[in-house]
């Protein structure tokens, strides 16, 4: 039917089936996890595969990834589990990890529990911080070849033009936004220091995890922190895999930042000039985040669960928090 969305389809039968399809098989108990980019379901399996009992099955965003690069972030995640990296990686099962199965691409991963870590800790803190180090060891072993830069130019150029291109704005808020918009990406472009924006080569690039907040690490008081979800993979400096775990105050930022990177030094070196990208990492994810939400306005879990977007409140939401950002990118970068 015209205007239906590819995942109105996804039922829990077409789950079951996606799963039968390559020889696993559910007793019919699933529990829709929390994703909006993707859809990713728990499921009970009537035999264990692999020593697993229950498994994650994660259907993804049709369109938005090629088969390579998911395949690309799947090879990362094999590679940070052969490295003793608590990343949750696919299971190879029928000797794949990716799969097609009504219109979908799917993976079966290992279900790991797990808490929201405690970032007032700071032996959490320097914890986690040992675990991003390796890591990073093992992200800037080798490029990616298919999976893009975490860049001004995807992540805030683009963006802006496409939200103002699809009159996304109200416009008693559009002119203003756009103004401290490109004000904004102006300084991002500065702070980054390379030709149209780029990163100066004076900063490292690896692959990332890419979207390491603290709803994607598991934490277990005995084992520690368990890495999730590599959806959002890309190149970048390493300081992107450290800022979203920071929070507060400048000072309680700091403290936080202290003990992350006294756990990753302990395992690998880290560049301090990258701290002087933190704030314009910070405005990049601001720019893309509202693109996204319009990106994604016609599936309808978006409108269910973020009503407030799209009204001149949130925009102007938006333009008071571009501003703030001008600000603390001409403030002198956090210290550790």
């Amino acid at each position: 039917m015209a205007g239906t969305h590819p995942y109105e389809t996804l039922t829990p039968d077409a789950v079951l089936d996606a799963l039968a399809s390559v020889g696993v098989f559910g007793d019919g108990r699933l529990l829709a996890l929390s994703s909006y980019e993707n859809r990713v379901y728990q499921v009970q399996l009537e035999d264990p595969v692999q020593g697993q009992g229950e498994v994650v099955v994660k259907f993804y965003r049709p369109e938005r990834w090629s088969d390579a690069a998911i395949l690309e972030e799947h090879a990362f995640a094999q590679e940070l589990a052969a490295a003793e990296v608590p990343a949750v990686a696919p299971l190879r099962v029928e000797g794949a990890t990716l799969h097609h199965h009504g219109g979908f691409a799917f993976s079966i991963s290992p279900r790991r529990g797990g808490r929201r870590p405690e970032l007032d800790d700071e032996a959490v803190l320097e914890w986690i911080g040992r675990y991003l180090a390796r890591i990073h060891t093992v992200g800037a072993a080798q490029p990616f070849t298919v999976r893009p830069q975490l860049d001004l130019a995807s992540f805030g150029t683009a963006s802006r033009d496409w939200l103002l291109g699809h009159e996304a704005i109200p416009l008693d808020v559009e002119a203003a936004w756009r103004t401290a918009c490109d004000a904004a990406l102006s300084a991002v472009a500065h702070a980054l220091g390379g030709p149209a924006g780029t990163y100066a080569p004076r900063f490292q690039l690896l692959r990332l995890h890419g979207d390491c907040h603290p709803g994607n690490i598991l934490w277990t008081p005995d084992a520690g922190p368990h890495f999730v979800d590599l959806d959002d993979a890309r190149t970048g400096p390493a300081v992107q895999d450290l800022w979203m775990l920071l929070s507060g105050e400048r000072a309680q930022r700091q403290r936080q930042l202290g003990a992350l990177l006294d756990g990753y030094e302990q395992v690998r070196d880290f560049d301090r000039a990258e701290l002087g990208l933190i704030e314009p990492l910070r405005t990049l994810r601001l720019v893309h985040y509202s693109a996204w939400l319009a990106r994604r306005w016609d599936d309808p879990a978006f409108p269910a669960a973020f009503p407030w977007f799209g009204s001149s409140d949130y925009w102007n939401g938006q333009l008071q928090m571009l501003e703030e950002q001008l600000e603390a990118m001409a403030e002198p970068p956090l210290v550790a």
